[in-house]
């Protein structure tokens, strides 16, 4: 593996898509926010803009039905070692095997290991050893990522999480109270492979600490994923940044969410940060561009007047401990007019990806109804995702809606539910439900 020469700061912009125009007594003011970075991810790895490193732990699941069939542990083992084989020189990283309790696989002391040439080729080394036995109890394998991660001083920490079951041997509650414990401290990707997991626990999982979510149906493409999600982490140039909203007085909070490339509420993730300010974690970022959704309600006003809605920041942790510093701004403003045309025209933005939201809720809708056997409601919400979809030009997801529906109109939304429908492309449909397609600008 190469070394990579110290990169400079990344760049992030902060751009506004809104109608700031409202009628005489309206008060709700949506706004599309778009956040790029630039130059986070392509300068060098690990070192960053604050001086720091990168840590990954690999949370491979090592429990009895990972045997069924054999082909899924010796998958997950090609996986590590194609991860492993990614790490650039310079990052910490551990290998953790997770069944009823977690094991240490490597280094295996409590620490993490630095990569290079000799540790990775140890790692793989390890990875022979791995084999399957035992139960789940996903949140002893967080909990021990999280003891890992915090040995070492680090600006990046990561997981990666490969399950193939259900948390059978926790309750819910220990494991919502482990990613509790460990929202915040580090990001963490999460993958299920086969179809013997729950969507529900790997999706919260991924969404709890910032990651992604997916399924890998066959376990030939485990190794594929692995060293597509261990680039992407390579990738991230600073962490713990968050969104912070500032309003002024009488302007209340309707939600914020991440709504590209995937749709994610923060409205109940907030910590204050000051008088009328509000955080909203994002996780860690490299060259990418996300967008927003802010929906805020304004005090009533008369025509002519406007008013600054909300101030958008984003803001970073300092390197030397002091206050976060702001990275890049943009305002949400609010104009009350009597021209009918100017303020009951929809932002294209907004519009966009308010249907994408409403997308991803219809088809957990569609697919809960489908479960519990209300055919009617099913064909019902997953029509309106297949008319939702076809509108936005989200051809993926109108690819996986039509495994699950016989698409008879897709503008209208008219489908028939499969007689049969193979449990994977269920389980895809139901994982990647919240991905959403950019709008197009």
């Amino acid at each position: 593996m190469a070394n990579f020469s110290k990169p400079t700061a990344p760049q992030f912009s902060v751009d506004v898509y809104q109608n700031e125009f409202l009628p005489e007594g309206g008060r709700e003011v949506s706004a599309i926010v778009t956040v790029t970075s630039t130059g986070g991810g392509t300068s060098g790895f690990p070192g960053h803009a604050g001086g720091g490193s990168a840590g990954v732990v690999i949370m491979v699941d090592c429990s009895g039905s990972m045997d069924y069939p054999a082909t899924k542990m010796r998958g997950a083992r090609e996986a590590t070692a194609a991860a492993v084989d990614t790490l650039r020189d310079g990052t910490s990283f551990a290998v953790v095997a997770g069944t009823h309790v977690a094991k240490e696989v490597y280094p295996g002391d409590g620490r993490l290991a630095v990569a290079d040439a000799r540790t990775r080729a140890e790692a793989k080394q390890a990875l022979r050893s791995l084999s399957a036995g035992g139960g789940t109890a996903i949140g002893t394998w967080l909990r021990l990522a999280d003891r890992l991660l915090s040995s070492a001083e680090l600006t990046i920490r990561h997981g990666i999480l490969l399950t193939d079951g259900r948390n059978e041997h926790e309750s819910p509650e220990e494991l919502r109270a482990a990613l509790d414990d460990c929202a915040g401290r580090f990001t963490c990707d999460a993958r299920g492979v086969g179809t013997d997991w729950e969507v529900k626990e790997v999706t919260g999982i991924a969404s709890a600490l910032l990651g992604t979510a997916d399924i890998v149906a066959d376990p030939a493409g485990l190794a594929a994923d692995f060293t597509v999600m261990m680039e992407h982490a390579m990738g991230k140039g600073v962490a713990d940044v968050v969104l912070r909203l500032w309003t002024p007085v009488g302007v209340e909070i309707g939600y914020v969410k991440q709504v590209a490339p995937t749709v994610e509420d923060l409205t109940a993730r907030r910590t204050e940060a000051g008088p009328r300010a509000g955080d909203y974690p994002t996780g860690s970022w490299g060259d990418e561009s996300r967008d927003y959704h802010v929906s805020v309600r304004v005090p009533q006003a008369a025509i002519g007047q406007e008013m600054l809605a909300a101030r958008v920041s984003l803001m970073a942790p300092d390197p030397a401990g002091g206050d976060p510093r702001p990275l890049s701004q943009g305002l949400v403003r609010a104009v009350w007019t009597d021209d009918l045309v100017m303020s009951t025209s929809i932002n294209p933005q907004v519009a966009h990806y308010t249907g994408q939201a409403e997308l991803a809720h219809v088809i957990q809708q569609g697919l809960d109804a489908r479960k519990s056997g209300d055919r009617d409601g099913a064909t019902a919400k997953l029509g309106r995702a297949v008319q939702l979809a076809a509108a936005s030009g989200n051809a993926d997801t109108a690819k996986l809606l039509s495994k699950v529906v016989d698409v008879v109109d897709a503008a209208t939304g008219t489908v028939r539910l499969k007689a049969k429908v193979a449990e994977a492309d269920e389980m895809t449909l139901e994982t990647r439900s919240t991905k959403t397609v950019r709008v197009k600008r």
